[in-house]
């Protein structure tokens, strides 16, 4: 009997010529590619926190006049998990990419020590259950907006509670709604306009995302 061609076989990874269009379900097996993009992503955006990191110290005074303001910046902390995910397209991705990218955050010399580590995975679990929701099917600009959203509610709620429980209330429900805000505007939609970025300049071939 003549045996069916890969492209009819449901169980049979996606070939970089045929990316699996939003709406189909990728295949779970994992290969190696699957894991080390996430780990080098993380390692680039990683650096980029470590700047970040000090962006955000030098700008505190240009918010004085209403410190909450200052989490309009905030989104870019909330970028790994989503891109990672928007990326690969496969269950845990977001968490590997974000707390990797914590990780060296924090290596590099990250004043929050630890901690940031932490905070990178809970963000990346949160935009990782968004996209269990979706069954990881569903890949388009609500998704990912809805994939950061979720990983913003993290700090939203944390940095309240650890470095401004003095602020008053309307100063931390202001912060918590911009840094939901920001990390929609910057995580969601920045990662997926920078996924179609490197799709059309074919540096996603070994990946259902090629398609952007």
């Amino acid at each position: 009997m003549k045996e069916p061609a890969p492209h009819s076989r449901p169980d049979q990874p996606v070939q970089s010529g045929r990316p699996a269009p939003d709406g189909v379900r990728t295949p779970l097996r994992y290969r190696t590619v699957d894991i080390v993009v996430p780990a080098v992503l993380g390692v680039a955006i990683g650096v980029v926190f470590w700047l970040w990191n000090m962006v955000w110290t030098v700008t505190t005074p240009v918010f004085a006049f209403f410190p909450p303001a200052q989490a309009l910046i905030y989104g870019v902390w909330l970028l790994p998990g989503v891109l990672g995910g928007l990326i690969v397209r496969k269950p845990g991705v977001a968490v590997l990419t974000s707390t990797a990218a914590a990780a060296v955050s924090m290596v590099l010399g990250g004043p929050w020590g630890v901690e940031i580590v932490l905070a990178g995975f809970v963000q990346g679990l949160l935009s990782e259950l968004v996209f269990a929701a979706a069954r990881y099917r569903r890949w388009g600009l609500p998704t990912a907006v809805l994939a950061a959203a979720a990983g913003g509610l993290a700090p939203a709620v944390w940095d309240n509670v650890r470095y401004y429980v003095t602020w008053p209330l309307s100063y931390q429900l202001a912060f918590g709604v911009i840094v939901v805000l920001s990390a929609a505007l910057i995580g969601g939609v920045g990662a997926r306009l920078l996924t179609s970025a490197l799709a059309r300049a074919g540096a996603l071939a070994p990946f259902p995302s090629a398609r952007g």
